[in-house]
């Protein structure tokens, strides 16, 4: 008798005639989740009915463009029908990941949170998005973002800003606030972001969570919407090290439809072996710089000795062009986003003025001036 029979709870969601009910679902890692899915402790369909009530319930964080949720579910009870059939589970069965609104999920809107792509729905997948896919992951929604990526507070949206779910007063961070909000209140297990300047380690940072962009050509870039074409690298949030270590393992690897993607094959990145010494380098001027907050600073030096302490060899090495980085990063940013979002004019896709405007050049500027925001104005 199923627990909506007995009337101890009542259902959330209907899917293939069966209720999906409200369980004390919890998580705290990919390898207990999968460990209780095959004790038969939680399914699939509970753990995505979790995600969805908690998603209605801190709707105010405006940390979602769009949910899944038809089949999000649907998806959860294929899944669970699978491993009762006794087929062996794939390494993101059943994983509940949100994904941030530049990157393509097929026959799903894509909008880099701008007016000018209203209405766009992608025409493929993103490979990233595609290989998690592969492995049985299920795609939960699209998480909000400072446009094109373009911010560091998740304010520049045209669906509005994101909140800290620490603190509703304080921003979340950006460009990725969504997808680290998304994570930080327990709306899903994991969330991709996109870093180009910070976007994926600020937010991590403000919210508390984990946070990685992994080196360039890592992860390709098919399918993620471009802001600095040779900046931009998709990123990971997660609760833990290990969880982030396996989403990078799956997505890595080289990519027909990307020539900048690194071409190893097989690399794991799991925790190393124990005993293990390591050749550690930190540059001197990030640690002794004036802005940098003294708590920080300290706890970073405390590591420093620890690692020494325990055998490895941590290095302090110059880097007397550390001022530069910044002004550099805005002169070829900014280049490489003029050049890239000449493509949306409103003839192809997206945004077009209602105008009258017989003028093919004031047609492209009136639609351009009302599709993108003032920060995206700014850039370009």
């Amino acid at each position: 008798m199923s627990p909506v029979e007995e009337g101890t709870l009542q259902p959330l969601f209907y899917s293939h005639n069966a209720a999906i009910i409200l369980t004390m679902f919890s998580f705290s890692d990919i390898a207990k989740y999968h460990n209780d899915l095959l004790h038969n402790r939680v399914s699939c369909t509970e753990a995505v009915a979790h995600y969805l009530q908690r998603i209605g319930e801190y709707k105010h964080l405006n940390a979602f463009t769009e949910t899944y949720s038809n089949e999000a579910i649907e998806q959860a009870y294929r899944l669970d029908e699978k491993r009762k059939a006794g087929e062996p589970i794939k390494k993101l069965h059943g994983v509940v990941i949100a994904i941030k609104d530049v990157i393509c999920y097929k026959d799903h809107k894509v909008t880099a949170a701008s007016k000018i792509l209203e209405g766009f729905s992608s025409l493929y997948n993103a490979t990233a998005v595609q290989r998690l896919l592969d492995e049985d992951a299920i795609i939960i929604g699209s998480c909000n973002c400072d446009e094109f990526a373009m911010g560091s507070s998740n304010e520049n949206s045209v669906y509005g800003k994101v909140l800290n779910a620490l603190d509703n007063t304080k921003v979340p961070g950006g460009s990725s606030g969504g997808s680290a909000v998304a994570v930080q209140a327990g709306l899903c297990m994991a969330s991709l972001g996109s870093d180009t300047g910070g976007s994926v380690r600020q937010p991590a940072d403000f919210c508390g969570i984990a946070g990685l962009k992994p080196s360039y050509g890592r992860i390709s870039r098919y399918g993620l919407l471009a802001y600095a074409s040779s900046f931009d690298q998709i990123g990971i949030f997660g609760n833990n090290i290990p969880d982030i270590a396996l989403l990078l393992e799956i997505m890595s690897g080289s990519d027909g439809y990307d020539s900048t993607v690194l071409q190893e094959k097989n690399i794991s990145f799991q925790q190393p072996s124990p005993g293990k010494k390591y050749k550690i380098a930190y540059f001197k001027e990030a640690v002794q710089h004036p802005s940098l907050d003294t708590e920080i600073k300290e706890n970073i030096l405390s590591l420093i000795d620890t690692l020494k302490k325990e055998g490895h060899s941590v290095t302090e090495i110059g880097f007397d062009l550390l001022e530069y980085v910044v002004p550099t990063y805005y002169i070829l940013t900014t280049a490489e986003a003029s050049s890239n979002l000449a493509r949306y004019d409103g003839i192809r896709y997206g945004h077009q003025t209602n105008e009258h405007i017989s003028d093919l050049t004031d047609f492209y500027k009136q639609t351009r001036s009302q599709g993108f925001g003032k920060e995206v104005k700014r850039r370009i």
